[in-house]
């Protein structure tokens, strides 16, 4: 269930999973089922994949601009994976939340833990949601990894053996939802938010 915060305002939804589980899919496909969903965009410094684009897929930044944010706090959670920076910029997701509106954040497992400390201490303000997104078969996985063509077979079977270690910390979100075909998985995680949505308002 989330954790409630005090005064009314947004739900903060936290999407997050193993490399190669198709996360940016499956929120892609959940932002056409609820349109009215706010996206935060997060940043990086990891070069842009084929046709990625500033802005609009990630904020990319070089390591020096990246590391003057972290350390002014205009990241809510940041993190290194794959030895290549991850943030998300605290003031759209503050904003947004204060407006009431339902704002998804998808990120890596170190990104969630992050997120999950910051609103059990307090530094984030928001009622919070933690869905666990996992592949059908680690097969599955390996298969979805090798499809992408982006990184060479060592940096596959490196992000291959990182996942079945991010999915032993499964039992620490508040869903599990498998992603076996991606319109299934987007429309069980917009039933996901449409009930806890609706537990925030009216409470």
């Amino acid at each position: 269930m989330p954790k409630k915060a005090k005064g009314r305002r947004g739900l903060l939804v936290v999407i997050s999973g193993p490399s190669g589980v198709g996360k940016s899919t499956v929120v892609r496909k959940l932002l056409t089922l609820s349109p009215k969903l706010k996206m935060s965009l997060s940043a990086t410094t990891r070069p842009p994949r084929p046709n990625e684009k500033h802005k609009q897929d990630y904020l990319f930044l070089t390591q020096e601009d990246f590391f003057d944010r972290a350390n002014k706090g205009e990241f809510i959670e940041w993190a290194q994976v794959h030895g290549h920076y991850y943030g998300t910029p605290k003031s759209y997701v503050e904003e947004e939340l204060s407006k009431n509106h339902v704002v998804v954040c998808e990120v890596d497992i170190q990104g969630a833990a992050s997120i999950k400390e910051m609103v059990h201490s307090g530094k984030l303000k928001s009622a919070t949601v933690f869905i666990f997104l996992i592949p059908p078969s680690v097969d599955i996985l390996a298969f979805r990894l090798r499809r992408r063509k982006t990184e060479d077979e060592e940096m596959v079977n490196y992000r291959l053996r990182a996942a079945i270690a991010e999915l032993q910390v499964m039992e620490k979100y508040d869903y599990i939802v498998v992603n076996d075909k991606v319109d299934s998985a987007a429309e069980k995680i917009a039933a996901i938010v449409n009930v806890e949505k609706e537990r925030v308002y009216l409470n």
